[in-house]
């Protein structure tokens, strides 16, 4: 039995000029510190290796120069693929110096392409980055002038656009792992999360190259359970024993959290309150879009604000939240720790969590922006001068089922104030986010209008929609003037098709907001009232929005327990003015207007002063051969129903 266990200097020794090395590590988690640390040492004092390439998913490092940024020397890499850029500055500096090649793709199709090379596959086919700066047409993922090869194609395929994204073979692994036998069996019990160390070792071993494993301890030969063992020997060809233990931290905040790890379970009843400010402000409004017993995904910054408001209104039970890192349930943990969740259900590898992402089987993503542009494009990328990266941006926001995009108004220096239960601008930020067009498209707003997919834009002042023809203004905060406060603050004019409703006024107060009787709909039979003497059912939809497909059946349980109750059918008044309908829920609203039709309803008129809402309202039921006129008031409903209740008579 060979022992594998060596030095992290020999380890790194066998390391040639010119290999593809890709390493471990998700923003501050599970970085294999060591090895990054002998690799520049040896470059300091050796000149060697030379001209590597790195491929790297997420940001692995501290910013500042710790993991991955410990490879800025000049004449180390040449070449960088990674997702994200703004973890290793100096890096990040020689790309937009031209000194080294670099391509930003996607974190999920980096990812998943350790699998392909693994496979033995030239690449992979997806639609993920179409339309986005990933696209060819758009740049195809090169981040400077010396960056030349097209490893990002687009093809079309029985009608459809697909990219296909070209495999490079890696000849180094840097992995992580908590415990080794020394025939190089991996185990990962005090990992908070596993990552793409499996694809990895496989891709590098499949294609004669070297596995390099970090480890914490090297256990007795036999003593790792064979379902423990998450990366098998017959793939190490080195393992390094971390020295001292501070190179192995669980992520640069934290030594070690077993509730992190799965070890133990905490309780998390009691967590903070959040000060009411600009970013709770932002997290209540966007909190309202959760859907119960749904999957979903936060972002960085003011997105994962929404977890604690989660927990400040006991709705967390009833939510499943994941990371792109493979965290499935819990607590999803901040700050260094992000990617990672306490008392988590799971944790799955990262590139098996792209597969649920990119499938389809998120219901919700609350993602940050930069810049935003009057189609509804966001930059995340690349903006103000710096080079950031993607990460999992692209892969997340163009497959969730509905977007929630969330920030603040303006950066630099914003502050605001609640009084009464109105915003206050104190002072306004010196950057302006919605500006005439996006530096990078990092998410296409036209593609995701054409695909019907639901998005919404969250400050603390305003909300906007997405439409096929841009942003429309929906939603203002009390307190705020929209000429002063908003469109003198954007680089373009917003769609106004009406008076913008006002964001809920619980959002604005210090009292809890009864978010969970919000989500489930236990007050909808508010908003219908019967009157028997006319025969007429009333529905008052104004500032309610349908977001999930439970959200119609909720409301047609609630009309036909009203007509039912009526015992014949009705005559009904539908107020939609102010409620929004997710773009892709039109057809299964329709459906709900239909069985009404057909079983309840004697009559019917409905309103709105939205020109959108009446436009897709009046396609959808026109399909269904339904009257598909829409009033522009509730004077011109009321009298249809009034002529229609009298011919019946």
């Amino acid at each position: 039995m060979k022992n594998k266990v060596i030095t992290a200097d020999q380890a790194i020794a066998l390391i040639n000029d010119g290999d593809v090395v890709c390493t471990t590590g998700f923003v501050q988690s599970c970085i294999p510190e060591l090895l990054h640390a002998a690799l520049e040492q040896r470059y300091v004092d050796t000149q060697g290796p030379k001209n590597l390439t790195l491929i790297m998913c997420a940001g692995a490092g501290d910013s500042k120069g710790l993991g991955t940024g410990r490879l800025h020397h000049e004449g180390l890499l040449s070449r960088v693929i990674a997702a994200n850029f703004g973890r290793m500055p100096k890096v990040a500096e020689a790309a937009q110096k031209n000194k080294i090649q670099g391509y930003n793709l996607p974190q999920g199709i980096i990812s998943k392409l350790y699998r392909s090379c693994a496979a033995g596959s030239p690449g992979l086919f997806s639609k993920v980055g179409l339309h986005t700066y990933v696209d060819p047409r758009l740049g195809g993922g090169k981040v400077n002038e010396v960056t030349t090869e097209d490893i990002v194609k687009r093809l079309e395929i029985d009608g459809e656009e697909w990219l296909f994204y070209k495999a490079t073979p890696i000849n180094v692994a840097l992995i992580r792992a908590t415990s080794a036998d020394p025939s190089g069996n991996l185990s990962m019990e005090k990992e908070a999360l596993t990552l793409d160390c499996l694809a990895q070792a496989m891709a590098a071993h499949n294609n004669g190259g070297i596995v390099i494993a970090q480890v914490e301890r090297v256990v007795a030969p036999g003593s790792l359970k064979p379902k423990d063992v998450r990366v098998p020997g017959i793939l190490v060809d080195c393992v390094v024993v971390a020295d001292p233990p501070e190179m192995h931290r669980m992520n640069y905040g934290v030594m070690y959290n077993p509730a992190l790890s799965g070890a133990i379970r905490v309780p998390v009843d009691h967590m903070p309150r959040m000060a009411l400010d600009e970013r709770k402000i932002i997290a209540r409004r966007a909190a309202f879009e959760l859907p119960l017993n749904g999957a979903i995904n936060l972002g960085v910054g003011a997105p994962d604000g929404v977890a604690s408001i989660a927990a400040e209104e006991q709705v967390t039970p009833y939510l499943t939240m994941t990371t792109e890192a493979g965290a499935i349930g819990g607590v999803l943990a901040g700050g260094s720790s992000f990617g990672s969740s306490a008392n988590a259900d799971s944790v799955i590898d990262q590139n098996t969590m792209f597969d649920f992402y990119h499938g389809g089987g998120l219901d919700l993503t609350c993602l940050g922006v930069a810049e935003v542009d009057e189609q509804g494009n966001v930059n995340t990328s690349r903006f103000g001068g710096r080079l950031n990266g993607c990460g999992g941006f692209i892969d997340i926001s163009q497959n969730s089922r509905a977007v929630v995009f969330a920030g603040t108004f303006t950066a630099g220096g914003l502050k605001i104030a609640v009084e009464d239960g109105k915003l206050k601008i104190v002072q306004e930020g010196r950057a302006r986010k919605f500006v005439k067009a996006v530096e990078q498209i990092t998410f296409s707003g036209t593609y995701a209008a054409k695909k019907s997919q639901p998005v919404i834009y969250v400050t603390e002042r305003c909300v906007f929609q997405l439409t096929p023809d841009g942003l429309e203004l929906i939603e203002v905060a009390p307190g705020v003037d929209i000429d002063r406060d908003i469109l003198a603050h954007m680089d373009f004019a917003p769609i106004i098709n009406r008076r913008p409703m006002l964001m809920d006024e619980r959002i604005f107060r210090e009292d809890p907001m009864g978010l969970m009787d919000e989500l489930t709909n236990l007050n909808l039979c508010e908003r219908v009232s019967y009157d028997p003497q006319r025969n007429i059912l009333f529905l008052n939809l104004e500032g309610w929005s349908v977001r999930k497909k439970a959200d119609v059946a909720d409301l047609q349980k609630v009309l036909v327990d009203a007509c039912e109750k009526a015992g014949r059918r009705v005559n009904s008044v539908v107020n939609h003015d102010g409620c929004r309908i997710a773009e892709d829920l039109y057809e299964a609203y329709a459906d709900m207007i239909q069985h009404m039709m057909k079983h309840h309803y004697q009559s019917t008129a409905r309103y709105s002063t939205s020109s959108f809402m009446r436009l897709k309202m009046q396609e959808a039921l026109s399909k269904r051969g339904l009257r598909p006129h829409i009033f522009e008031s509730a004077e011109e409903a009321h009298a249809a129903v009034e002529a229609a209740r009298a011919a019946a008579e």
